[in-house]
């Protein structure tokens, strides 16, 4: 059994959370340049890779890794993660990654939300009141009734609800399989599907965007593997809150390399929606312990 350190598990969180960060950056840069579903094309390309390699490294290979009871869920898992990553990009297209990140802290609270009807967990009271909360700070963010509504503010609300669908999926197919088999099926599944899509728009990229294109296949492979040993060595419930250091860390990066403003009701709203959530996963934690 891994020895649990739950301070290193923090900090590897920490880390995967300013790498996840520095790639969305480099995504918003690429897809600004070339077509999305070729950019997360060949991501995948790179992520099936580092996925297969990973498996056949361990005991029992490929075979033990891709063997599920669950084959439909598991390839569905792949395909609604897949499509969130080019909804995602996309979002960061049309507003920038401090607007997009701060509508799309709102998935642990629509995770919370649908847990009960799809998973059938019991979400007391208090966890319904943050999500309420969490779901005033959308719209603080998004300001439906002030002026003229972007549309654009629901694409980055759709990742999120993807999102939210695709870890609910994975919690149950966990109850089955161990993680290793939902990592080979997630990185496999979707990096047939992107090149089912993507390999129609491909187009050639700049000598100097291919590094980039490096950074961040690069990048990918080694913030799954941090993440992976975050889970490995502390408790979810534990690290999970600092996931959310992500949203600082890419408005930082938005402002900083793609010139990007922060609006005051942005950032009130997004405090909103991280605190709601960081509430419920309190919660949820003191839930578990109960």
């Amino acid at each position: 059994m891994t020895e649990q350190d739950t301070t290193k598990g923090i900090w590897l969180m920490v880390a995967v959370a300013l790498i996840f960060a520095l790639q969305d950056a480099f995504s918003r840069h690429l897809a600004g340049e070339y077509n999305v579903l070729m950019i997360i094309m060949i991501r995948y390309w790179f992520f099936g890779a580092f996925v297969i390699a990973v498996a056949a490294r361990k005991a029992g290979g490929l075979r033990k890794a891709a063997a599920t009871k669950q084959p439909f869920v598991q390839a569905l898992r792949g395909l609604i993660l897949a499509a969130e990553v080019c909804v995602m990009v996309t979002a960061f297209v049309l507003l920038g990654l401090t607007e997009a990140h701060a509508v799309f802290a709102v998935y642990p609270l629509l995770i919370a939300a649908l847990s009960g009807p799809i998973l059938g967990e019991k979400v007391g009271w208090r966890r319904w009141a943050a999500i309420g909360i969490g779901f005033v700070g959308v719209l603080i963010i998004l300001q439906p009734g002030y002026g003229v509504f972007q549309i654009e503010a629901l694409v980055p609300l759709l990742a999120a609800t993807m999102f939210a669908l695709y870890g609910l999926l994975t919690r149950y197919v966990g109850r089955q399989d161990p993680a290793a088999v939902s990592f080979f099926w997630t990185g496999t599944v979707g990096a047939v599907a992107m090149t089912v899509v993507g390999i129609w728009f491909w187009e050639p990229m700049a000598p100097a965007d291919w590094v980039w294109m490096s950074a961040l296949c690069v990048s990918s492979a080694f913030s799954h593997f941090l993440l992976i040993r975050a889970y490995e060595i502390a408790e979810a419930s534990a690290v999970q809150p600092f996931a959310y250091l992500q949203l600082p860390f890419a408005t930082g990066l938005g402002i900083m390399l793609f010139n990007e403003s922060l609006r005051l009701n942005v950032a009130l709203g997004a405090a909103v929606v991280v605190s709601a959530g960081l509430f419920t996963l309190w919660r949820a934690r003191q839930v578990g312990k109960a």
